[in-house]
């Protein structure tokens, strides 16, 4: 049988390496070196079309990863060496009957994806995290740290962004928590966006932005460009960039949030709080960046102020109470996500920082998710409101009143809850009350409350 890898070499052979190859004359080479071979042994038609298509991907493209990567049902490619591809699809997990002829041949196609994304990796510095043009995002491991062979994994993004109709569409989101969170957006909410690792935490990122006012200067700040915002013509794109050879010309998160302060920004974005770029974070959220948006990788919203303390403790020496108070000034909201058996991602709590309180973090969640079974293989569940929003300062600075729900306009026309002229929910029963929202004044009981909320109150 007529393998790709000899008529990969005739080809080789015919090649004219003295000078660039057009596209369509590569292709023409490739088909003439096809219909020699058929003439030794039999080819059909689809045979002929599949080893084409395999070999011009071989010279122009991936090789064989081209086609994982065309197959928009495939959301992560893992390679482990040259005998090991695995690729997720629908959630599951499948292991691929196709091999690398060879392990250069492999680490040809590594160099060709992480010198597309200026990137370098060698045995000196075996690992490096790089991006494809459609923004995949890419981790490579070489020898001698990965030793069964070079690793890649490759996570894939739609060629269109996630919008929060498509999510509420899948079942990740409700639609009066996408309501809820689209005016918090809006009115400038500080929201952070946590969950483990595959719940969606970037597509939910990309789905919220969808709010931001269109008049906005907007900066994103990311390790690799991954995020797509849509319909800011205000948009400053910042990517991080590793040491050169000689082990200089680091550029960090940690300078380009600082260098993002200095651009006169309305919203920061960090893509993923990893390190101690936390304490940069929390100081441009202190400093009338309002609105701004990151993630991070926690197990519960609880869990992830934990770690946000602890990543500030990696980047500066502050006393514990100190960065809390700074944690709880900054963040207004935490989204959290998650991955759940039947594979889908769901929201699982939206939870409000309140304030900083007898040396803990206050924290109220406003919803959450709840399981009732299963049915047909999916998982069943609802969302449950269990308190309602009570700092809303940003709310009536952007402004929001209390006067009722939005205005009517006539014809029996509301307008849209981003409107400005749309207005606060009545919280206090009276008419036009609309707890679909979830806004509402809170009612201090004669209790004591966190700094932040008696601050609020104290402004209503």
């Amino acid at each position: 049988m007529i393998r790709a890898e000899q008529l990969h070499a005739r080809i080789m052979d015919e090649l004219d390496m003295t000078r660039e190859i057009e596209d369509e004359e590569l292709t023409r080479l490739i088909y003439q070196v096809l219909n020699e071979a058929s003439k030794e042994e039999h080819l059909s038609l689809e045979e002929k079309t599949a080893l084409g298509r395999e070999l011009f991907n071989a010279f122009r493209k991936l090789d064989l990863l081209q086609d994982f990567l065309e197959d928009e049902d495939i959301t992560e490619i893992m390679i482990n060496g040259t005998d090991y591809i695995f690729y997720e699809k629908e959630g599951r997990l499948y292991q691929s009957d196709r091999r690398f002829v060879s392990k250069e041949k492999l680490e040809d196609v590594i160099q060709q994806i992480v010198s597309g994304a200026n990137r370098l990796v060698n045995e000196a510095s075996p690992i490096v995290d790089a991006r494809l043009p459609d923004g995949s995002r890419v981790n490579v491991v070489l020898a001698p740290v990965a030793v069964n062979g070079p690793i890649v994994t490759i996570r894939k993004f739609s060629r269109e962004a996630a919008s929060m109709e498509n999510l509420m569409a899948w079942g990740s989101v409700s639609p009066e928590i996408s309501g809820f969170l689209s005016i918090l957006v809006a009115s400038g909410y500080n929201i952070f966006i946590s969950g483990g690792t595959g719940s969606g935490k970037t597509t939910f990122l990309n789905a919220l932005s969808q709010y931001i006012p269109k008049d906005e200067r907007i900066i994103t700040i990311e390790d690799n460009a991954e995020l797509k915002i849509r319909g800011i013509p205000n948009l400053v794109s910042l990517e991080a960039r590793n040491a050169n050879v000689e082990g200089t010309g680091a550029v960090t998160i940690r300078d380009l949030i600082k260098a993002a302060l200095r651009m006169r920004p309305n919203r920061i974005i960090v893509g993923e709080v990893r390190s101690a770029e936390a304490i940069d974070m929390l100081q441009a959220l202190n400093t009338g960046h309002d609105g701004s948006l990151s993630t991070g990788h926690a197990n519960s919203p609880r869990d992830m102020l934990s770690r946000l303390e602890t990543m500030v403790l990696m980047g500066m020496d502050l006393p514990l109470p100190a960065i809390r108070r700074q944690i709880a000034s900054g963040l207004d909201l935490i989204v959290h996500l998650g991955r759940l058996r039947d594979k889908s991602r769901k929201v699982l709590e939206v939870t409000e920082v309140l304030g900083y309180q007898d040396g803990e973090i206050q924290l109220q969640t406003l919803y959450r998710f709840e399981e009732e079974g299963m049915k047909d293989g999916r998982l069943q569940g609802s969302w449950t409101k269990c308190h309602e929003l009570s700092c809303r300062d940003k709310l009536l600075a952007a402004g929001y009143h209390e006067a009722g729900v939005a205005v009517d306009r006539g014809e029996g026309k509301r307008s849209h809850p981003l409107d400005s002229m749309a207005v606060l929910p009545d919280a206090l029963g009276g008419s036009g009350a609309a707890p679909v929202l979830g806004l509402a004044f809170p009612d201090d009981g004669g209790g004591d409350l966190p700094e932040k909320r008696k601050r609020i109150c104290k402004a209503v």
